[in-house]
C-alpha cells in the first residue's frame, strides 16, 4: 500500500496527564496505519486508552510526542484553530447519543456542519439530501427527531458524517445508545458504506461489534495489539 493511499499514519504516539503529581501515560509509543477504504474497529475496555485515542485521531487533542499523518498532513504539532478546520474536512463523527438538535429537522442536522465550512445554501440543502437518501431517508427529510425511532436517528447522524464526503468516519460507540435489533442494523448499514468504499474506523467496548470490521486493534493500558483480519458476523440475538 503506497503512501498516497494512507488516511492515517501514527507513529510513536504517546498522551501523558499529570494527575496529582503523578503522570498517567494514556497512550504508549502508538503505531497504527489505517488505509482508504479500510474498516477498523478499536476495541479495549474502560481505562484502556481508546477514548484518549478516539481524540487524538478525530483531532479533539494533540499527542504529548510522536506523529500523526491524516489524510497526508502531519497534524500533531497544529494548533486548536487549525485542528477544528481539520476536524470539520476531513472527518465525520458518528456519536452513540445521536448528538442531534431537536428543534431542527433531519435535513437541518445534516446541513450544519456544512454552515461552518461555508458552502452556499442551495448547494449544501443538495449535499444533505442525498447524504440522507444514501442511509434510506428520503422520505423523512423534514422530520425532527422526537418524529423517528433510534434506528432513523443513528442514520440522521450518519448521514451528517457523510454530509461534507470527510475522508474518514470516526464511529464512538454507534450502537450503545440502541437495542440489539437497530444496533444490527445500524451495523450492517456501515458495512454497507464502507463496501461504497467509505473508511471507517469505529471505537467500541464490545468484542462482538468489533469482530464485524475487516481490521481488530485491541488496546491495553495504552498499546495497540492488531488482531489481524476480522469476521463478518450477526450480533447474537439473546
Amino acid at each position: 500500500m503506497s503512501a498516497a493511499e494512507q488516511l492515517i499514519r501514527i507513529q510513536n504516539l504517546s498522551k501523558t496527564y499529570k494527575m496529582g503529581g503523578e503522570t498517567l501515560k494514556a497512550l504508549d509509543e502508538v503505531i497504527l496505519t489505517v488505509n482508504k477504504g479500510d474498516f477498523l474497529a478499536i476495541v479495549g475496555p474502560s481505562g484502556s486508552g481508546k477514548s484518549t485515542l478516539m481524540n487524538v485521531i478525530g483531532c479533539l487533542d494533540s499527542p504529548t510526542s510522536g506523529e500523526y499523518w491524516l489524510d497526508g498532513e502531519e497534524v500533531s504539532k497544529l494548533k486548536e484553530n487549525k485542528l477544528a478546520d481539520i476536524r470539520n474536512r476531513k472527518i465525520g463523527f458518528i456519536f452513540q447519543g445521536f448528538n442531534l438538535l431537536a428543534k431542527m429537522t433531519a435535513i437541518e442536522n445534516v446541513e450544519l456542519p456544512l454552515i461552518y465550512r461555508g458552502i452556499p445554501a442551495k448547494q449544501r440543502r443538495e449535499f444533505a439530501a442525498e447524504a440522507l437518501r444514501k442511509v434510506g431517508l428520503e422520505e423523512r427529510l423534514h422530520h425532527r427527531p422526537t418524529e423517528l425511532s433510534g434506528g432513523q436517528q443513528q442514520r440522521v447522524a450518519i448521514a451528517r458524517a457523510l454530509a461534507g464526503n470527510p475522508p474518514i468516519l470516526l464511529a464512538d460507540e454507534p450502537t450503545g445508545a440502541l437495542d440489539t435489533k437497530t444496533g444490527k442494523e445500524v451495523m450492517g448499514f456501515m458495512r454497507e458504506l464502507n463496501g461504497m468504499g467509505h473508511t471507517v474506523v469505529l471505537i467500541t467496548h464490545d468484542p462482538g461489534i468489533s469482530r464485524q470490521a475487516e481490521r481488530v486493534v485491541t488496546i491495553r493500558d495504552g498499546r495497540l495489539n492488531e488482531e489481524g483480519a476480522g469476521r463478518i458476523e450477526l450480533l447474537a440475538s439473546d
